[in-house]
């Protein structure tokens, strides 16, 4: 217990340093807020004219890509809350994160269309393979499922950090895209705090040398985060 306890309070000094939450700004809300939704702009309706054939290559997968994982990440989320909805720690944690992810799929779903990009053919078998790895991890225990979220979502930073290194390189002035890296960076931030929100619960139940290496990983990924 007091190895948890002791771990749990280098969780929380780290997300204090790594994260600025309380002044955070969410660029999403142009395709979200109803407010603006019926007066689109350039950034939110209009996509670039002046891409060269390899910039617009990268822009549609990314797209593709992003919705594909998005569909799979709502879908994990389902099947996880399938099996631990009641649980009183995880299941309200659960629908939380779940209620971003429909956000995210959302505004990437408009920003498919926006960019005039298609779907990707395999929406269906994200949708299954999600579910099924949500559904079996959260079987097997609830730290299981934490685990498998703290995997998914360490991934897909990564994978948003990557995006943008490519969109800061495009030579283009529409406003379409410094918003798209807006979103981009806003849905990162939010899929790192799905992974400090495993992390977290697997550190307030689990001690001895279990802790101390979730404790060790986690700072190593705040401080890596934080430079």
């Amino acid at each position: 217990m007091l190895a948890a306890r002791c771990a749990r309070r280098v969780y929380v000094q780290a997300t204090k340093r790594a994260f600025g939450t309380a002044g955070r700004v969410y660029p999403s809300k142009a395709y979200t807020d109803a407010s603006s939704s019926g007066s689109p702009t350039a950034g939110t309706s209009g996509t670039p004219q002046d891409l060269t054939s390899e910039e617009k290559r990268v822009l549609d997968a990314a797209l593709r890509v992003d919705q594909a994982g998005e569909v799979a990440a709502n879908y994990i989320y389902m099947g996880q809350l399938a099996v631990l909805g009641r649980d009183r720690v995880c299941g309200p944690l659960i629908q939380e994160m779940w209620d971003q992810e429909k956000k995210h799929l959302s505004v990437m779903n408009k920003l498919q269309v926006q960019h005039n990009v298609r779907p990707t053919i395999l929406t269906e078998v994200a949708k299954i393979a999600g579910f099924g790895l949500g559904a079996v991890t959260a079987l097997m225990s609830k730290e299981a499922a934490m685990a498998c979220t703290e995997a998914v979502e360490t991934v897909i930073g990564e994978h948003y950090d990557d995006q943008l290194r490519d969109l800061n390189a495009m030579k283009t002035d529409h406003t379409s895209i410094p918003l798209l890296k807006k979103v981009i960076e806003e849905f990162r931030d939010d899929e790192l705090e799905h992974l400090d929100a495993a992390v977290e619960h697997q550190l307030a139940t689990c001690s001895g040398p279990c802790a101390t290496q979730h404790n060790r990983r986690w700072r190593m990924q705040g401080r890596d985060r934080a430079v």
